[in-house]
């Protein structure tokens, strides 16, 4: 079955980097645009990043764009979140997902998170 595993999360000074990791199985992951979402308590859930299936497109929501940059390598079915210059403001769960299209349709599948906290 379906599954991706987020990896990588922890807590960080103001200003330090972290990258977080996604690992993915029970699909064609060389098919399938990622995404990377996250949700901080008592704020809606964000779209944070996401990469074409080549991995040659990416865009990014504007309160993370020029510190964080997903990528991700199909020979190790991962898609990796490097997030620099973090702010207290990141803090949050980072969830990764993936939209699978089948015989009944499209159907959304999310990792379990990893907690991302930044305070000093």
């Amino acid at each position: 079955q379906v599954q991706l595993v987020e990896s990588g999360g922890g807590l960080v000074q103001p200003g330090g980097s972290l990258r977080l990791s996604c690992s993915a199985s029970g699909f064609t992951f060389s098919m399938y645009a990622m995404t990377w979402y996250r949700h901080a308590p008592g704020k809606e859930r964000e779209l944070v990043a996401a990469i074409s299936s080549s991995g040659g497109n990416t865009n990014y929501a504007d309160s993370v764009k020029g510190r964080f940059f997903i990528s991700r390598d199909n020979a190790k079915n991962t898609v990796y979140l490097q997030m620099n210059s973090l702010k207290p403001e990141d803090t949050a769960g980072y969830y990764c997902k993936v939209d699978l299209v089948g015989l009944l349709g499209r159907k959304a599948y999310w990792g379990q998170g990893t907690q991302v906290t930044v305070s000093s």
